[in-house]
Parts: structure tokens; sequence; C-alpha cells
């Protein structure tokens, strides 16, 4: 009965095309306007001189160096931290759907934990005399972020085939199995940091979430993986609504519910796991993002799915400035820890609560 609530209540949101103009307009805006502040102080006319130039509207500048700061850099991480925001929060939905617990996130299943040991592991390479990356000739950049996508990936079909049950996948089963799996990485991630203490600040600053050196030679492996992901999940959006009536009422409407729930899990998965090799770990978009939706969305997934790729994506873009801003001389704070000094009261909000929001 509280299902059937939480899908009228639809009715009563905001209309959804004003909430949708709204959300697209901070997104258009927040792309240039993010461009302008950062450690090196530049003018507007000169920042959008640059964005002007980049999308062919007038000819370059003759500075090279604004060009670079600009276009090369402030817009290059500014276009990463969309995507990546947008991925994350509706790898959020996805998952909240799935598993119908209003507290999971895209690390519910592992993935962070297999993305930083994978890079954990790739650091450690790079870093050990004698190791992979000297005998590949291979950068410590250029191992991370396929080391990070293979753990991340690895760890969801771990947790999958743990949470196997007759054929099928039980979303309890599931949530056991992903925390089990999270546990056993996290533990493998510290056995590395304790066996080389070289690789520690690297390893530690990975993990916290940093757009920090990203540019647009990360872009191909973000859209890789979002792409395929935001298919999938697209296609099911309406699957994700008879879910929510619970596995029994599906299974009456001729659903498929275990090879649904595995399908959208890898799409969600899929998504989280280049976000993560992209950036590190960046948790608390895909908690924030859904239920703050759903205040003006209602509980349709279709809506709260569109809504939430362009909502996730202001939000970590405006978090990622706050993180390279707030500090001075050139420092600058991981986003991660931005997202959870933003996340966690909310995260503490919601069980205080008891329900959903």
């Amino acid at each position: 009965m509280q299902t059937h609530d939480r899908l009228r209540r639809c009715e009563t949101a905001l209309p959804h095309g004003l909430v949708f103009v709204v959300l697209v307009a901070l997104w258009l805006a927040s792309v240039p306007l993010a461009c302008l502040p950062g450690p090196v102080a530049l003018r507007t006319n000169e920042v959008c001189l640059a964005l002007a130039a980049t999308v062919g509207l007038v000819s370059p500048p003759k500075d090279d160096t604004l060009m670079l700061l600009v276009e090369h850099i402030r817009l290059a991480r500014v276009c990463l931290a969309a995507l990546c925001g947008g991925a994350l929060a509706v790898a959020g939905v996805t998952l909240q759907g799935v598993l119908r617990n209003a507290l999971a996130d895209p690390f519910t299943l592992g993935i962070s934990a297999g993305a930083a040991c994978g890079a954990s592991m790739a650091i450690t390479c790079a870093t050990v005399p004698g190791g992979i990356g000297s005998l590949l000739g291979l950068s410590m950049g250029a191992l991370i972020a396929p080391a990070a996508l293979l753990g991340a990936l690895m760890a969801l079909c771990l947790a999958l085939w743990l949470g196997r049950d007759g054929g099928t996948f039980r979303k309890e089963n599931v949530i056991l199995a992903g925390i089990a799996v999270a546990a056993f990485l996290g533990a493998l991630v510290a056995l590395i940091k304790a066996l080389n203490e070289e690789s520690v600040t690297s390893i530690v600053f990975w993990i916290m979430g940093s757009f920090q050196g990203r540019g647009w030679d990360s872009m191909p492996l973000l859209l890789a993986t979002f792409l395929p992901g935001v298919i999938i999940v697209a296609l099911g959006w309406r699957k994700l609504d008879v879910m929510a009536l619970g596995d029994e009422q599906a299974v009456q409407t001729g659903l498929d519910v275990g090879r649904t729930r595995l399908w959208l899990l890898a799409g969600a998965s899929c998504m989280t796991a280049g976000c993560v090799a992209v950036a590190g770990v960046i948790g608390f978009v895909g908690l924030v993002v859904p239920h703050t939706l759903r205040l003006v969305l209602g509980w349709g997934h279709g809506p709260l799915l569109a809504g939430a790729f362009f909502a996730g994506g202001v939000l970590l873009v405006w978090a990622d400035v706050l993180a390279r801003c707030v500090l001075s001389g050139g420092q600058e704070l991981p986003v991660g820890v931005v997202m959870a000094l933003l996340g966690g009261p909310f995260f503490a909000l919601l069980i205080r609560r008891g329900r959903d929001t």
C-alpha cells in the first residue's frame, strides 16, 4: 500500500516541464560560469573570449596560456564533473529502484572498493622499481584509470555471483554480497598501503576523489562506460516502476524480475565504474540528488532519471568549484571530501527521520 501511495504522490509534485526547464537552464549556465573561478585569476571577458573561441564563434586569442587554462583545464574539468555527477545521480536512482532501498547509492555493491583496489595496485606497480609500469613503459596516469575500471567491474561480478539464489538475483542477497565484497577489498587496499608506504599519499588522494589533473584525455573512458549504462537504464525505466510494486506483483505482470534486476544493476554499475575510474571515489551524489528530486518530481522513475542527470551534474560541478577555490595558494580539496561534508548531514537526516524524504 505504501508503494501505491508513493506512485500516486507524483500527481502532487510540481509540473515536470517547469522543473526540467529550471534544471536544464542551471546545467547550461553552470558550464561557462564554473570556468570563471580558479586559483589563477582571469577576467570575465577573457574567459568568455576563450570559450567563444573553443566553440568556433571567434578567432582564438593570441595568448596561448589563456586557451590552455580555459579550454584544456577548466572547461575539460567542468565537463567531466557534469557528466560524472549526472552518471552517479542516475545510477543512484536506478539502484534505489532496483534494490528498493532508500539508502542505496552507486557504491552499495562494492564498486568503489573494487575501483580503489584496482587503482591502488596500479599506483603500487607504477612506483615500485621493476614493476609492471616500468616494464611496459607506462606512467602512473596511464595505469590507474584502466585498473580502476577493471577492479570496479570485477567487484560487481563478484557481488552478483555471490548474490545469486537459485538462478535469480534477490535484492537482499545482492546488498549483503556487496557489503562483504567492499569489506574484503577495503582490507586489501589497507594491506597494499601497509606494504608500500611510498604510495600511501597517492592512494589516499585518489580514493578521496578529485578532478585535479584530469582533462579531455579522460573523456573517452568516461563516455565508453556512461553511454552503454545510460542506454540500458533508459530502456528499462518503465520496468523500474513495475518493480516498485514488489517482486510478486511484478512477476504477475509478466516481468522477469531476476533478469531485469541484473541488467539494471549492470547499467548503473557500468556508469559508476567509469566515474570512479576517471575521478576516484565521490560519494553521496547518488544519495542526495534522488531524494531531493522526489520532493518536486514525485516517484515516477522516468522523470526522476532525466532530472537526476542534470541535477547531479550541477551539484558536482559546483562542488568541484568549491574544492578548487576554498583554499589559497593554488591548493585544493578533493571533491570527494566536499561531497562528504555536504552529503553526510543529509544522510544523517534520512536516518533520523526513519523514512524516505
